[in-house]
């Protein structure tokens, strides 16, 4: 029976990488120098973290965003420097994705569910946003005009996409996760964090 459940949850959360995958290609909206705002990429790691807990939340996190980088290797060779090259990896690819694994530990806090789920997608939204926010600062600075200082276009591009991609994500998070808890679970239900 653990084996039976294990494996389910591994499918699922290779079902929740590929529609991310999908999604991440039908952008309602792009930023000049990468970024966008997707039809909801983000929120199928953060339902496989509020139903199957940190640990599998992260994994699908870290292995969408390898598959992200791989997708748009391109970003990573813009990077001027092998060190800058390692923050992209780590602070556009893998940290940025691995945190919406996060989610269900931030949803915990909640005794009413539908609150939790929305607090728990918002803020890894907002930590995805800060990953971002420091690469911006770090890595892709050089791009900032000279008359404003790196932090504000930092803030100022990231934020144009990210806040706009944070709440349709975690509109969606809440309509699928009262969606999926109306229903009875084949799983067995039960998060192993």
């Amino acid at each position: 029976m653990m084996k039976t459940n294990k494996t389910r949850t591994l499918v699922e959360c290779a079902l929740m990488i590929a529609i991310a995958t999908v999604l991440s290609y039908i952008p309602l909206f792009q930023m000049p120098m990468g970024g966008d705002i997707t039809l909801c990429s983000m929120a199928p790691l953060v339902i496989a973290s509020l139903r199957h807990g940190v640990k599998w939340g992260v994994g699908t996190g870290l292995v969408h965003g390898f598959i992200q980088m791989m997708m748009g290797l391109q970003n990573v060779m813009y990077a001027q420097t092998f060190l800058a090259m390692a923050g992209v990896v780590l602070l556009d690819y893998l940290l940025a994705f691995a945190v919406m694994g996060l989610a269900c530990v931030f949803a915990k806090g909640f005794s009413n569910r539908t609150a939790g789920y929305a607090a728990g997608t918002a803020i890894v939204g907002v930590l995805r946003f800060l990953c971002s926010f420091v690469s911006g600062i770090l890595i892709w600075g050089a791009y900032a005009p000279e008359d404003t200082p790196v932090w504000i276009y930092s803030l100022i591009y990231n934020g144009s996409y990210m806040l706009p991609e944070m709440i349709i994500m975690t509109i969606a998070v809440v309509a699928v996760m009262r969606i999926l808890e109306k229903k009875p679970s084949a799983a067995g239900g039960g998060a192993d964090a």
